[in-house]
């Protein structure tokens, strides 16, 4: 193919001198180790195979200013994205990170050693600015909220040498090297490459767009999904790669390959566009479709988008020759019932009956299995999506009941886990107080730390039974306000989360204790014991609040079953 990498040369790192890489391999076992997180490895990854060409390691000092300040590394190449090592004040003193130190690193999933950097120099990256200049500074990007409570303070530049590749144990046939990829357009006959990025499922307006696109310019396409970090919330790569293979058939006498892409996203809109078209380049593509509001995190707090609908586009356009990729823009397309057809919404008359479907309208057809028509997804990718999206009335939940000793919690809790059962149609789990600490956590004890570690390790197993679909119902006592919010948080990613404050009065609860356990906590025979010597913090805003000191369990019960109705989690009883 006669269009050249960015910068000249593909730098593909694990392409090199085999011998090499093994003495590597050796020396690697004996020097200090930089274990990566999961963005640092989506990085190494693309500066390993030539994705991030023409970058050899991470960014020293002079290119990360550059490419903060001008989108231009040290040696003048245009490059968008600080590609950084950030590591803690911690990790630098106690691995001996300085200039000219060899580092080995590795892969924290499986602690194999992946390279070696050698380091050019460490330094405290200007985060204000960076994160002004970058991503526009407004305080809720996602990327700036990442920068300033996860990434390290310190960024170490240096060239790394390869020692081996990320091992992948999924969809391996469709991971692509840039190598490998323009290898493979070559063996096809392919010159002429149009680029679709995505992060989201495709349906069939995705499809038309994109066959347009390739037929104008007598190309092919490339479907070059994101299967490394991406957005919070977004849809898993799992069920997005099933459903690009779904559509894969749909295109026209083998128009269109697939391949992914382990990029970790910042959302940094304009200058993530040209980041990708960067990368789309190293990969062989010489077009690429830029999207309205490309890569953009959409809204903030107030409602206003972080980009203008069309600064990614222009970015792009701005550096058209000096990236030697085409910018195609991207058209909405809109479906005509009349003729069956979809074509840009920007050539259809005023008077013409069209139709479409918004992701928002998706996602509540998904959910309550409501139907999606044929014309705007093929049956086989709505199969996918549906079965990683069953209905509300399948999907999992957690209700989380708190209050004190004896408030009656244990009892409703029992209680809802029969009348759970009674209905059927899901798994039902009962995490009682008392159970998880003989079972769980018998080794802590009453201090804070012991309660909250109690908790997070309640709310780590009921959000994996919640993503199993099951129903979960839990009753700690659950004292403090943070780890309550924890547990919901971690939950909330897979499912949803009820929290219900048995707010019995602590009168009432001693008044009735027929285990005389408050009795023994008043003498000082039990230690730490909530609400006689360690504090209680009553939830702010609770999903729902009974009291049994004013009703009774039945009610309590039925007032959980009519919230649970409500969100369309239950079948009508």
């Amino acid at each position: 193919m006669a269009n050249p990498p960015h910068g000249g040369i593909l730098k593909d790192l694990i392409a090199r001198d085999a011998p090499r890489r093994d003495a590597l391999a050796a020396e690697a076992e004996s020097l200090p180790a930089i274990v990566l997180t999961e963005r640092q490895l989506c990085d190494l990854e693309l500066i390993l195979n030539g994705g991030f060409s023409p970058l050899e390691g991470f960014m020293s000092e002079k290119d990360y200013n550059g490419v903060v300040e001008n989108n231009r590394l040290a040696d003048g190449n245009l490059f968008s994205m600080p590609i950084c090592l950030d590591l803690s004040k911690a990790t630098i003193d106690d691995v001996g990170v300085k200039p000219g130190a060899r580092l080995a690193l590795r892969d924290f999933r499986d602690d194999r050693h992946l390279g070696i950097i050698t380091v050019e120099d460490v330094y405290q990256p200007d985060k204000k600015k960076e994160a002004q200049e970058v991503f526009g500074g407004d305080e809720e990007h996602p990327a700036i909220k990442y920068l300033f409570t996860q990434t390290q303070e310190y960024y170490v530049g240096g060239k790394i040498e390869a020692i081996d590749r990320l091992m992948h144990y999924d969809y391996v046939a469709l991971r692509y090297s840039p190598a490998e990829l323009r290898l493979h357009f070559d063996k096809l006959g392919w010159s002429r490459v149009v680029a679709f990025q995505t992060r989201n499922p495709m349906h069939r307006a995705h499809r038309e767009l994109t066959v347009r696109a390739a037929r104008a310019r007598q190309a092919n396409v490339l479907i070059h999904p994101v299967v490394g970090l991406t957005k919070p919330g977004d849809i898993d790569h799992f069920t997005r790669v099933r459903v690009y293979q779904a559509l894969l058939p749909r295109y026209p006498n083998g128009m269109a390959v697939l391949g992914l892409l382990p990029l970790a996203m910042r959302m940094g809109g304009p200058r993530e566009a040209i980041w990708h078209a960067i990368i789309r380049k190293n990969h062989g593509a010489t077009h690429f479709i830029v999207g309205r509001d490309h890569a953009g995190p959409g809204k903030n707090s107030k409602g206003v988008d972080f980009y203008g609908p069309y600064d990614a586009q222009d970015a792009v356009e701005k550096y058209r020759d000096e990236l030697g990729i085409e910018v195609v823009p991207f058209q909405q397309m809109t479906y005509l019932p009349d003729s069956d057809e979809y074509k840009p919404k920007d050539e259809v008359a005023k008077d013409v009956k069209t139709l479409d479907i918004s992701g928002t309208e998706l996602r509540r057809r998904l959910r309550t299995g409501a139907n999606i028509p044929e014309w705007f997804s093929y049956p086989e990718v709505v199969r996918v999506l549906r079965e990683s999206h069953p209905p509300r009335s399948k999907q999992g939940f957690t209700v989380f009941l708190t209050g004190y000793t004896n408030s009656g919690k244990d009892a409703i809790a029992r209680a809802l886990n029969v009348t759970l059962n009674q209905q059927g149609g899901r798994s039902v789990s009962l995490l009682l107080g008392e159970t998880v600490r003989s079972e769980l956590s018998s080794e802590l004890g009453f201090s804070r730390a012991d309660r909250d570690t109690n908790i997070g390790r309640i709310a780590f197993v009921a959000s994996e039974l919640t993503k199993s679909g099951a129903a979960v119902i839990a009753a700690p006592i659950a004292p403090f306000e943070g780890s309550r919010a924890a547990a919901r948080d971690l939950v909330e990613k897979y499912g949803s989360f009820y929290l219900v404050h048995v707010a019995t009065s602590l009168e009432y609860c001693e008044k009735t204790d027929r285990r005389g356990v408050y009795g023994k906590a008043r003498r000082g025979e039990i230690k730490g014991f909530t609400g006689v010597d360690d504090p209680y913090e009553a939830p702010k805003n609770p999903d729902l609040t009974v009291d049994l000191e004013k009703t009774n369990v039945r009610t309590a019960v039925h007032q959980i079953v009519l919230l649970l109705e409500a969100a369309g989690l239950l079948e009508q009883l």
